[in-house]
């Protein structure tokens, strides 16, 4: 059967109907995606470097390699951690590339923007197609088939990943290829300025002598996706994680390189960048959250120096 999926420039576009669909990686974000699409009733071939991995899901079909795994695939998606991750998944002789050509590859990675127009030249080298899709969502949200997915490319090329697409969330077609992969450096950016903003101002409310679930609930109120994160900043704990410290650590690397090329002024996210990367530096498997302790740190340290009572003290690390 054959869906209609509403192209950039608001035409219908026809594309054909998509069954089988390979998923390379199988970390948080690989897995949920591939088991959203497996619930929506796609048929998923995954592979993951390391294969047990891929196996624990208990879903779908594993495959031995890249190749094997696009070889009967409708559609390849790759979620890895980088872009040595995502080459090395695409090139050589058991690469996804290997697998035939004219096929459709959805590069769902946040690896940078280099790392596209790299992937996008050997894609055409090999007679495919790629698109560019990175998700706004953390993995119980895609699970539920409610994120946001970023997509650039030609409108053709999009609106025929749609029916796969739009199974995981809300497809936004942002511009050309590469589009979405910049667009998600500025969200990731984004993400970083606001859960600094909100570690240090939930300390600086309990400092201030408010109780700390009512400074929660105003800050949340301005940025509701705090939420998730409620017993990160008010009982420290950080794992496991959503969303790892080292992973906002690489993405934030990726955006200053963007907006440096751009001679963009981003001092706030510069700082941003460098207290995400002081956290990660002792931490980097916990949470974003994680943020929070360097101020509580701070806060406690200068307490005692003063002689005072730790306000809040039963809030964890």
């Amino acid at each position: 059967m054959n869906s209609n999926v509403e192209s950039r420039d608001g035409t219908p576009s026809e594309v054909p109907a998509l069954r089988r669909v390979a998923v390379l990686g199988t970390g948080k974000m690989g897995s949920a995606i591939a088991t959203r699409l497996d619930a929506a009733g796609f048929e998923v071939v995954l592979w993951n470097r390391t294969r047990s991995r891929a196996e624990a899901l208990r879903l779908g079909t594993v495959a031995e390699t890249p190749a094997a795994a696009a070889r009967d695939a409708d559609i390849i998606i790759s979620s890895l951690t980088g872009p040595e991750a995502v080459l090395a998944a695409y090139v050589g002789p058991d690469g996804a590339l290997a697998a035939g050509t004219g096929k459709r590859f959805v590069e769902m990675s946040t690896a940078g923007t280099v790392l596209v127009s790299d992937l996008a030249a050997r894609v055409s080298a090999g007679g495919g197609i790629l698109i560019d899709a990175p998700i706004l969502g953390a993995p119980p949200v895609v699970r539920a088939g409610e994120a946001a997915i970023l997509a650039g490319g030609a409108n053709d090329d999009v609106a025929a990943a749609g029916p796969v697409l739009s199974a995981l969330g809300t497809v936004r077609h942002v511009g050309p290829l590469g589009s979405a992969a910049r667009l998600k450096l500025v969200a990731n950016s984004m993400l970083a300025d606001v859960v600094l903003a909100a570690a240090e101002l939930q300390v600086a409310g309990e400092v201030a002598g408010l109780d700390p679930d009512e400074v929660f609930w105003v800050l949340q109120r301005f940025v509701p996706a705090l939420e998730a994160r409620r017993s990160g900043y008010l009982d420290g704990r950080h794992s496991p994680p959503m969303f790892a410290l080292r992973d906002l650590r690489k993405d934030l690397g990726f955006a200053l390189a963007l907006f440096g090329t751009s001679s963009s002024s981003t001092p706030l996210t510069r700082s941003s960048s460098e207290l995400v990367a002081a956290a990660a530096a002792t931490t980097p498997d916990d949470d974003i959250s994680a943020v929070i302790r360097p101020y509580r740190r701070v806060t406690r340290s200068r307490r005692r120096e003063a002689g005072a009572p730790a306000h809040g003290a039963a809030v964890g690390p």
